[in-house]
């Protein structure tokens, strides 16, 4: 009798935190970025709150050229070596990073295109602060202070 009460306390603290998880909804998104090693940023003056990793993806991989607004997008990566870096690639494109460093290579030899600045993470949150369409990404545990904000990732 004595197994059987800890199981079922044990279930029963497991639904609670299950159920906090699900009210707390919104904090979900934020933890969730955290635990993946990287957060999306972009200028404070953008009046994007969220994206899908989808427009991540060909923000960053110049497919999408233009914000919602007209302003023209600045992508900017992290240096390919970079842990964040390649949290973030496997997440949002789905892919490796050489993969993407092949892409690249590519868009660079038939003339159509050419892959965004590769910068430390100070140098990042520095470009996104000073680029109104900019957008990159950091550690979670980055300073992010003034003239940068988190974009959630839906």
């Amino acid at each position: 009798m004595g197994k059987q009460r800890i199981l079922t306390s044990t279930a029963v603290r497991l639904g609670l935190l299950a159920l906090m998880i699900i009210v707390a909804g919104i904090g979900v998104d934020s933890a969730l970025q955290a635990q993946q090693g990287y957060v999306v940023i972009v200028n404070g003056a953008n009046s994007v709150d969220s994206l899908t990793k989808e427009d991540i993806s060909r923000y960053l991989l110049k497919k999408k050229m233009r914000w919602d607004d007209g302003t023209p997008v600045e992508p900017v990566d992290l240096d390919p070596s970079s842990p964040v870096r390649e949290a973030l690639t496997r997440d949002v494109h789905g892919r490796s990073v050489s993969s993407i460093k092949n892409y690249w290579q590519r868009q660079i030899f038939s003339g159509s295109n050419t892959p965004p600045a590769e910068l430390s993470e100070s140098e990042v949150v520095a470009y996104v602060r000073s680029n109104p369409g900019a957008i990159g990404y950091v550690s979670a545990s980055a300073n992010l202070s003034g003239g940068v904000k988190r974009a959630t990732v839906q």
